[in-house]
C-alpha cells in the first residue's frame, strides 16, 4: 500500500510540475497539496523516512495556505490569527504537565554543561541571526523576524531529535527547560540589542507578553502534573498530538497572512532559515568540542542551539502587531528544522559515539510515542548529566 501511496504522490508532482509549466499556478495548487499528503502517508511505511512524516504534512498545510490563502486569515468576523497565542498557550502547558521540579536538579547539582548549552543557545543564535539579516538585506520587519527566531529559546523538537541522536537526552531536556523559563527575560533584551533597528521593541511589554504565554501556562502544567499524576493518562497521549496540530495551524496562518511578501522574498528567506539553522548545529557542536564536553553532549548542544522555538516567536510577532512580517521567518525556520534535524538525528543515530552504553542508547523511561511512532520525551532526566 505506501508504495502505491509513494506512486500516487509523485504522479500528483507531475501534474503540478505540468501546470506550473504552463502557466496555470492555480490549478497546480490541489496536485501540489495531494503530492506531499499521500507522501506523507507514504513515508509511513520506511523506517527511515517516517520522521518526515509531519514536517511532509506542514507542508501540505503550507501549500494550501498559499494557494488559498483567504480561507486561513479570517472566518466570518473573526480573525484566525488570534488562535495563535492560545495555541501556543495550550503547548506550554502540556510542556509543563511533561515537567517536575526535579527535572531542574541537574542544575543544581551538576551546572557547567546546563551552563554552556544555554550560553550557546543565547549567544550563537541571535548573533547568526542578526549576520544574516544584515548580509541579505531583508525589509526591516523581515529582517527583525530573523533576528527574533534567533533570539527565541530552544523547543521541543530539539528533545525528541535528541532521543533519535542517541545524543544525553536529560540534558537536552534541562536546556529546553531552562532556556524556556529564562526567554522572558533574555529574549526581550536581545531583540532589542540586535532588532532595535530594524522595528520598535518594547522590552517590558515582551517581557510581559511572554511570561503571559510561557511562565504561566508552564507553571499551571506543572501544578496539574503535581497534583493529578498518574490520574490524566489520556492528557499525556494527547498533548503530543494536539501539540503538533497547533504548530501546523500556527504555521498556516501565518503563511496565509504574509503570502504576499513570501512570494516575494521567499527564496532569499528560505536560504536565510537554512544557513541560520545548519549555522546553529556547526557552531553549537564545535564550541561544546572546544569547551571539551563529551561526544553525546556536544551532539545535543548542537541540536539545542540549532533548533528554535518558532511557536514562541511567532506569536511574539504577533503581539508586537506584525505576524505578516516579522512572525514570517519563524514560520519558515520552523518545517526547515524539522527536515534538517530529523536529517542530522538518523545520521547520528546511526553512528553511536563509542562509549555510548546500552541503556543510554534506548531510554525507556517515561518514553511514549505518538501516532506517527515519533517518540516524545517525558521530561524525566533518564541519562547523566556531566
Amino acid at each position: 500500500m505506501y508504495k502505491l501511496l509513494l506512486a500516487a504522490s509523485l504522479s500528483c508532482a507531475v501534474i503540478a510540475g505540468v501546470l506550473l509549466a504552463m502557466g496555470n499556478g492555480p490549478a497546480a495548487g490541489p496536485a501540489l497539496f495531494l503530492f506531499f499528503a499521500l507522501l506523507a502517508l507514504a513515508v509511513r511505511g520506511f523506517a527511515a523516512f517516517r520522521g518526515f512524516a509531519y514536517t511532509l504534512w506542514i507542508f501540505a498545510a503550507v501549500t494550501i495556505s498559499m494557494f488559498y490563502p483567504q480561507y486561513f486569515i479570517q472566518v466570518g468576523d473573526f480573525q484566525l490569527k488570534k488562535l495563535i497565542v492560545p495555541l501556543l498557550q495550550l503547548i506550554m502547558f502540556g510542556m509543563g504537565t511533561a515537567m517536575s521540579l526535579g527535572d531542574f536538579a541537574a542544575v543544581i547539582k551538576t551546572p557547567r554543561y546546563v551552563i554552556i548549552g544555554v550560553l550557546c543557545q543565547f549567544t550563537i543564535m541571535p548573533t547568526l541571526g542578526f549576520a544574516l539579516a544584515n548580509a541579505f538585506a531583508f525589509p526591516p520587519e523581515i529582517a527583525a523576524g530573523v533576528v527574533l527566531i534567533g533570539c527565541a529559546p530552544s523547543g521541543l523538537a530539539s528533545n525528541v531529535m535528541s532521543y533519535l541522536a542517541k545524543a544525553n537526552l536529560a540534558l537536552s531536556i534541562t536546556i529546553t527547560a531552562l532556556a524556556t523559563l529564562m526567554s522572558p527575560f533574555v529574549t526581550p533584551v536581545l531583540m532589542q540589542l540586535l532588532g532595535g533597528q530594524y522595528v520598535q521593541v518594547d522590552v517590558w511589554t515582551m517581557m510581559w507578553d511572554i511570561i503571559k504565554m510561557v511562565i504561566i501556562p508552564i507553571v499551571a502544567g506543572l501544578v496539574f502534573n503535581r497534583l493529578a499524576r498518574g490520574k490524566a493518562k489520556w492528557l499525556d497521549e494527547a498533548m503530543p498530538l494536539v501539540s503538533m496540530v497547533g504548530i501546523a495551524f500556527i504555521i498556516t496562518i501565518i503563511t496565509a497572512a504574509g503570502r504576499g511578501s513570501l512570494l516575494t522574498i521567499g527564496p532569499a528567506l528560505i536560504a536565510a532559515a537554512f544557513l541560520h539553522n545548519t549555522g546553529g548545529y556547526l557552531l553549537g557542536y564545535w564550541s561544546a568540542r572546544l569547551l571539551r564536553m563529551d561526544e553525546r553532549s556536544c551532539r545535543t548542544v548542537a541540536l539545542e542551539v540549532g533548533m528554535q522555538n518558532g511557536g514562541l516567536a511567532s506569536a511574539i510577532a504577533l503581539q508586537m502587531g506584525k505576524v505578516a512580517t516579522v512572525g514570517l521567518a519563524p514560520a519558515v525556520f520552523g518545517p526547515l528544522m524539522n527536515v534538517t534535524g530529523s536529517a542530522l538525528a538518523t545520521w547520528w543515530g546511526n553512528h553511536p559515539p563509542p562509549d555510548t552504553e546500552p541503556e543510554a542508547r534506548r531510554p525507556e523511561e517515561g518514553r511514549r510515542e505518538t501516532g506517527g511512532g515519533v517518540p516524545v520525551q517525558r521530561a524525566v532526566p533518564d541519562t547523566p548529566i556531566p
